[in-house]
């Protein structure tokens, strides 16, 4: 009996052990398997921060360039409407151009004219002519230069020669030789003067 009692211990022990190594065995599984998967779910959260930070950049980029899309078309339509601008303002700048020097000639006739006085009629005539196509310039917005008496700016004069002159300091206007006129704001034929020295 003492030999039974002996296997049979020896059994239960055994058995224990063999309890506590399937215990202990199952554990390490439990901790393998979660120590796999942490790395598992670590790797996939950070593919996914990844791809957010790529989808922020991408959005950040996209704002940028609709932001610079509508500036530049701010631009655009602000250019535009300036250079519609400037068409409709001086639009008959080359008519007005052209019809300079019949302004000139009508002025070198009348005073020609002025020596002979059997053409007083005529003179006439002419006069009130010249005054309506003055009349119709002036409305579109041409104007003749006041050039006497005036510094010489290279923008507004055309110096033909400088001459000494008592009555004006140096640089300025003392004769004018042919009228220059403008266009609103535009410069459409400098005065050629003559400059004091």
């Amino acid at each position: 009996m003492n030999n039974e009692q002996g296997t049979n211990v020896q059994e239960e022990m055994q058995e224990e052990h063999n309890t506590q190594d399937e215990t202990l065995h199952q554990e390490n599984q439990g901790h393998s398997e979660t120590e796999s998967a942490e790395p598992i779910e670590g790797a996939a959260g950070g593919a996914v921060d990844q791809e957010v930070e790529s989808l922020k950049e991408e959005l950040a980029e996209t704002q940028q360039r609709a932001l610079r899309a509508q500036a530049d078309f701010d631009n655009f339509r602000r250019r535009t409407q300036k250079e519609k601008e400037e068409l409709a303002k001086y639009a008959s700048s080359k008519l007005i151009t052209e019809l300079i020097p019949v302004i000139d000639n009508f002025e070198r006739a009348l005073a020609a004219s002025n020596v002979d006085p059997e053409s007083d009629s005529l003179v006439k005539g002419v006069n009130m002519i010249f005054r309506q196509l003055e009349g119709v310039l002036n409305a579109e917005g041409l104007q003749a230069m006041e050039s006497v008496g005036q510094p010489f700016n290279p923008e507004f004069h055309q110096a033909i020669m400088q001459v000494e002159s008592d009555e004006h300091e140096e640089g300025i206007v003392v004769e004018e030789v042919q009228k220059g006129y403008m266009l609103k704001d535009k410069v459409l034929r400098p005065a050629m003067v003559k400059v004091s020295s």
